[in-house]
């Protein structure tokens, strides 16, 4: 749901969209439970903000098809768990407890798997902040306010998509405050309340929250099941004519898929057809598997207008150095360079040098981190197929996560049955936008295995307790 939500509080339907498919089995408990617990997620991922007015319980009764007694039990239990305020003659509104008050929930999720990121290199890093250190020294003696960023940076991220089949000059470079501000910063300036914007479905559930928080409108056209439907997409561009494009071809969050060079070649040509500005993110591009994605997909774009790449050092190096950018036609920066002030003055410089010196060693680094993320994504399959033999993965060789196919579309119901257990798992239809993808799931593989191991136990429990499916037989030996 977008930010303006408390404005739109009345609109049953929209709500009863987002909570897809809350019921669960008989077995898993009564039906208010569940309402409750597919509106508590909905609170948890911002999708239902604080603040925000709830329709009545007869409304909401009447939009779900459900007897007001199952809508007042679950408004009941939540206010009971601090998820909702009450007044007499008012509507409830979404609210998130104090510690004290969560008794029915873990205080910390015992594992997680709602961020797909890897934890740092340590030396590398250590390393590469003992030398910006040294770096920063001539920046001391100016304001330290840098915009589009320090040049050191700028021709490191240049001389990367050079290597990769794009010419660019450090002049088309903006550094920003990772990629998720790197998208803001491009809705800011190109996007209006009301417009549209298209996406893929399943799609970064960030750059939906960042779209919807625009007062932008997501447009989704389907992945299938072997990744993009390019037909489909030409169609929706030239029937919706949305403002902005945002799409993942390379080893595309959540589902990691990468779009092949003749894809690329094709939605080029779509994209100067319909003269569709669009936003390419290529945070996860080095994280591939088998090979590397082709040459960027702005290079099959003849209009450097029309294409603003965006990357980031999060997934390739660290999630705690917040540093992206955009890479655009220099007229396409210069417009966002006098938005920009009103958000923010710049990335911190320190971090940016960082960056530097952590791009030039790039060749030392990122192998071994491709090498590791493979063998926990094996692991994972191979606890998958053992404990949850059911669950299909889908078949992308890329990024830092599997799209899984449950047997039922219960998506929301496994994730609130995790979290009573202490799994923080995403429930599948919030990397979507209409409620759908119930049939799915994201599964992280950058955890350690051990901890893999201990998210696949919990999974599997909470998948039993939702479908009263027992757990698989283990063979036994006969003497």
């Amino acid at each position: 749901m977008s930010s303006d939500m408390a404005a739109r509080a009345l609109d049953v339907d929209l709500l009863a969209r987002e909570l897809g498919n809350w019921r669960t089995s008989s077995l898993s408990g009564p039906a208010y439970l569940g309402l409750a617990d597919a509106i508590r997620l909905l609170i948890v991922d911002g999708r239902l903000p604080v603040g925000s007015r709830l329709p009545s319980e007869r409304a909401l009764a009447d939009a779900l098809r459900v007897s007001r007694t199952t809508v007042t039990g679950a408004f009941t239990q939540l206010r009971d768990d601090g998820y909702l305020n009450a007044r007499r003659g008012a509507r409830s509104t979404a609210a998130l407890p104090l510690r004290s008050e969560v008794v029915t929930e873990p205080t910390q999720p015992t594992v997680s798997l709602a961020a797909a990121a890897l934890s740092a290199p340590c030396a590398a890093v250590l390393e590469a902040f003992t030398e910006a250190a040294h770096d920063i020294t001539p920046y001391l003696h100016e304001p330290g306010h840098e915009l589009t960023g320090v040049t050191a940076l700028r021709e490191a991220i240049a001389e990367r998509y050079c290597e990769r089949g794009l010419p660019t000059d450090a002049d088309q470079i903006m550094v920003t405050s990772g990629a998720q501000h790197a998208i803001g910063l491009i809705l800011a300036t190109h996007t209006q309340a009301g417009d549209r914007v298209l996406v893929e479905q399943p799609t970064y559930h960030g750059a939906l929250s960042a779209i919807t928080h625009a007062g932008a409108r997501p447009v989704p056209v389907s992945l299938t099941q072997d990744g993009w439907e390019l037909d489909a997409v030409h169609a929706a561009l030239r029937q919706l004519a949305p403002s902005l494009a945002y799409l993942v071809p390379d080893c595309h969050n959540p589902t990691g898929f990468t779009l092949d060079a003749e894809g690329r070649t094709r939605l080029g040509q779509i994209i100067s057809e319909t003269r569709t500005r669009t936003i390419v993110d290529e945070s996860i591009i080095d994280m591939w598997i088998d090979a590397p994605p082709p040459a960027p997909l702005a290079a099959s774009v003849p209009r450097d207008d029309l294409v603003l790449t965006i990357g980031s050092m999060s997934k390739s190096f660290w999630g705690g150095l917040r540093v992206g950018w955009i890479r655009a036609d220099r007229a396409t920066l210069a417009t966002i360079t006098a938005i920009r002030p009103s958000l923010d003055l710049g990335t911190p410089i320190l971090e940016q040098l960082t960056a530097a010196r952590l791009l030039a060693a790039r060749e030392q680094i990122l192998p071994d981190r491709r090498m590791l993320l493979n063998e926990r994504r094996q692991y994972l399959v191979s606890l998958l197929d053992r404990e949850l033999p059911d669950w299909q993965p889908g078949d992308g060789r890329g990024g830092m996560s599997l799209w899984v196919r449950l047997p039922a579309p219960m998506s929301t119901a496994l994730s609130a049955s995790a979290s009573r257990l202490g799994l923080d798992l995403p429930a599948g239809p919030r990397f979507g936008v209409d409620g759908t993808l119930e049939r799915f799931i994201r599964l992280p593989y950058a955890l350690p295995e051990t901890q893999l191991e201990e998210a696949v136990e919990l999974l599997a429990r909470a998948w039993r307790s939702i479908t009263g499916v027992s757990s698989p037989q283990q063979p036994t030996l006969v003497v």
